[in-house]
């Protein structure tokens, strides 16, 4: 296995995150050879005139994924012109239990166009799915072109499962990563994650998870 740093994507997406905090981040993200930083879209250009060096994930449609498919799409590209390497966008939760599945494919496929070459991770929100939902957003996200499926924002009712883990990887294979994000505090739930299939994970407690 690869150090546990080199999964870590260190997050903050507080909304009250101000700039002294987002550069800590960084400078966090740098120290410990962190795989990324995850923030919000603001942030991005201010990120790269600070540290051109550090690869970026961008947060779009956070955290509800409830707006316009062209307004998430165009977000997803001024983050990219930004500086972003790589898009963690939420799909349109309601539409998915709808079962309006050609609405959610057209979001996620719009953003992945939106972005071209880089990286597009699909968040599901697994704790308001069914497991039924999170297979079929899944098979979605990986139709619409996708690079990952993610489990969670971290801002809904629950956070990563290694349990959705294993289910979301069992049902895109070897096609796309997944994302672990959401509540993950310990090195041992780190590891839960990994184990399950998980090649990323979201983390705000990163710095905790890679001293114990």
């Amino acid at each position: 296995m690869k150090n546990l740093n080199s999964y870590i994507d260190h997050t903050n997406l507080k909304p009250e995150a101000q700039i002294d905090e987002i550069k800590t981040l960084v400078d966090e993200a740098v120290a410990n050879d962190f795989y990324s930083v995850c923030v919000n879209s603001t942030y991005v250009k201010d990120i790269k005139a600070y540290n051109k060096d550090v690869r970026i994930a961008a947060v779009v449609g956070f955290p509800l994924g409830a707006m316009a498919t062209r307004a998430k799409a165009y977000e997803a590209k001024c983050a990219v012109e930004d500086g972003a390497s790589e898009i963690d966008m939420v799909i349109p939760i309601g539409r998915l239990k709808d079962k309006d599945y050609d609405y959610v494919l057209e979001d996620i496929r719009a953003c992945k166009e939106a972005i071209g070459g880089k990286i597009l991770k699909v968040i599901i929100e697994t704790c308001l799915l069914t497991d039924e939902e999170k297979i079929k957003a899944c098979e979605l996200a990986k139709e619409a072109g996708a690079d990952f499926v993610k489990t969670s924002t971290g801002f809904s009712t629950g956070g990563a499962l290694a349990s959705d883990v294993s289910l979301m990887k069992k049902t895109v294979g070897d096609s796309l990563e997944v994302k672990a994000s959401g509540g993950i505090h310990t090195r041992k739930e780190a590891m839960e994650m990994i184990e399950a299939g998980a090649s990323r994970i979201g983390a705000s407690k990163s710095i905790d998870i890679c001293k114990e």
